[in-house]
């Protein structure tokens, strides 16, 4: 036994002490083949999963530097089962594997005859799969490439894919590194990404994801479809392609809801392509109208149904997603490791900032009590209206205003998820308010004064989630968010982490309602962002009211 931080139980969970002296070196060393589950105040409970394994292993983590991370910090012996059983399921990476025969095209080659024969025998492989070629060997459909993957993960068997890729069109694009540089991390990325031939990199919002894309379409050279969140992220891509790299303005399309103009390189919205008349996706074909050589996914996170069906059609094409996280609240994580491709580089957020490449970050619960009147509403009101209910009481309103007071320097945004609520706020605090309903010209407008300093604070709805560049805000306060949803708040913070001129702390408050379902879900959101090393302290409202605590410091509850 060794004073060790983790604690390993046969049920594959993961206890972490988060006061121990280790336990952030810990969790650096967990973090790139466990899941954080709960995250209270002393003790954070992971969890091993087969799809967390498989990425580790995908990444170049093999089973026996797994166990020397768990014996290393284990306080006691760890379950000789448990260590068999993750040996065991790394090892079912990559027993088959997918490959370009000459004589025969696309096959699927087994290292272990016995599960190839098993998963012939399922009958949604069956029709996947042609001729046997030998004992070891099968031919696949070629249309099937995708389907096939994500069937032998749901068996089990998680294929590798090494049948390599179509050139696609040629279209050199050179870096233009005027003045700036790619980070030795955005390197390790691309390298990792270009030797897997496809997957996913994973990097805090703020750490430049776009130059990891531009520096992977330079390293392919080759036409490129860009999938992105809406059409503001659209417009951040062109410019920072045309900024970084050789790129012109004739090379680069726009296909959006206003625009369908198709380029070398093409930067589509996830909203256009899975638009239906008549039941139909008409903008699907946007996927076969070039000989694409690169398709980039960004914020893989929110990737449409659609678009995985679609996905698992054009395998032969290499694939680049990008995000902050791999977490996605419909369970999808599967195909997004089948059809995108496995993680091949992830970069913890604390790596980063001890970089001082994004800023370091403050979270802070601010919890407010609902009064007598809101308390008996909230009590005999239906279930699904209690969560409007408590994330939209009146008592946010004035902490709000009085945080905002406290960082008279700072440009402040104001984050939620009911649009009443944010035309109250708005209206209170004088301050523009972006939605959905608002025309991109005039959000680009409203971003840009931000960005200038004309308007210090800025009421934003979901919008403002992804991909948008405002460097210089440096407070985030979330009133209300989707529910219990980790990747928004990995978003929300991220708004605010790029590295200020002066080294300053980002500020981000969560404005909570205690004893409510609201507080529930808060909890849930945090799990991501402590998994990365961030805690959240907690303060009363009253203290903040009242003068009684600095929100920026100080002890919490």
């Amino acid at each position: 036994m060794t004073d060790g931080p983790l604690i390993v139980q046969s049920d594959k969970t993961l206890l972490l002490e988060v006061d121990h002296e280790l336990a952030a070196e810990c969790r650096h060393s967990i973090a790139p083949f466990a899941e954080l589950e709960r995250a209270p105040e002393h003790i954070h409970t992971y969890r091993l999963t087969p799809l967390g394994l498989w990425n580790a292993r995908a990444a170049g983590h093999d089973a026996e530097s797994v166990v020397d991370v768990l014996l290393r910090y284990s306080r006691y012996a760890v379950p000789h089962a448990l260590l068999v059983d993750v040996a065991d399921t790394m090892g079912r990476y990559g027993r088959l594997q997918l490959q370009m025969d000459p004589a025969h095209g696309l096959v699927l080659h087994a290292f272990d005859r016995a599960v190839l024969e098993e998963v012939l025998r399922a009958k949604k492989v069956q029709p996947l799969v042609g001729a046997r070629i030998d004992e070891d060997t099968v031919v696949v459909h070629p249309s099937e490439r995708g389907h096939l993957k994500q069937v032998l993960l749901k068996l089990g068997w998680p294929a590798e894919d090494l049948a390599g890729y179509v050139d696609g069109e040629a279209h050199p694009i050179a870096l233009q590194e005027d003045g700036w540089e790619v980070r030795p991390y955005q390197k390790e990325a691309v390298e990792g990404f270009v030797h897997g031939g496809s997957g996913v990199v994973v990097l805090p919002c703020g750490a430049g994801k776009t130059i990891v894309g531009a520096a992977a379409m330079a390293a392919v050279g080759a036409t490129t479809l860009i999938l992105v969140t809406n059409t503001v992220s659209a417009r951040q891509w062109r410019s920072e392609l045309l900024k970084r790299t050789s790129l012109t303005e004739d090379e680069i399309g726009e296909y959006s809801g206003t625009t369908k103009d198709i380029r070398p390189v093409t930067i589509a919205t996830y909203q256009v392509m899975t638009t239906r008349r008549k039941g139909m996706y008409q903008h699907l074909e946007l996927f076969d109208s070039r000989d694409w050589g690169l398709i980039v996914y960004d914020e893989v996170h929110l990737l449409p149904a659609p678009i995985f069906r679609f996905t698992a059609d054009i395998q032969s094409r290499r694939r680049l997603g990008l995000t902050a996280t791999l977490v996605r609240e419909d369970g999808l994580e599967g195909d997004v490791f089948s059809l995108i491709g496995p993680k091949r580089y992830d970069a913890p957020w604390k790596d980063i900032e001890a970089q001082g490449y994004i800023a370091p970050a403050d979270c802070v619960e601010v919890r407010v009590t609902l009064d007598e009147r809101e308390r008996l509403v909230y009590a005999t009101a239906e279930p699904d209206e209690r969560y409007r209910m408590a994330a939209s009481t009146d008592r946010k309103y004035r902490v709000v205003e009085k945080l905002i007071e406290h960082h008279p320097e700072e440009h402040i945004l104001v984050i939620g998820q009911y649009l009443d609520q944010l035309h109250e706020m708005s209206a209170r605090l004088k301050a523009p308010l972006i939605t959905g309903e608002v025309p991109v010209k005039e959000r680009e407008r409203l971003f840009e004064a931000f960005r200038t300093g004309e308007e210090r604070v800025l009421v934003v709805s979901k919008v403002a989630n992804f991909s948008v560049d405002l460097p210089d805000a440096g407070v985030a306060i979330q009133i209300s968010g989707s529910f219990g949803s980790r990747q928004e708040e990995a978003q929300r913070l991220g708004r605010v982490l790029r590295p200020k001129a002066d080294g300053r702390t980002a500020r981000f408050y969560a404005v909570v309602a205690r004893d409510t379902v609201d507080a529930d879900f808060a909890a849930h959101r945090q799990r991501f962002l402590a998994e990365q090393g961030y805690a959240y302290r907690i303060v009363d409202a009253d203290d903040i009211l009242y003068g009684n605590a600095d929100p920026s410091s100080g002890a919490g509850e």
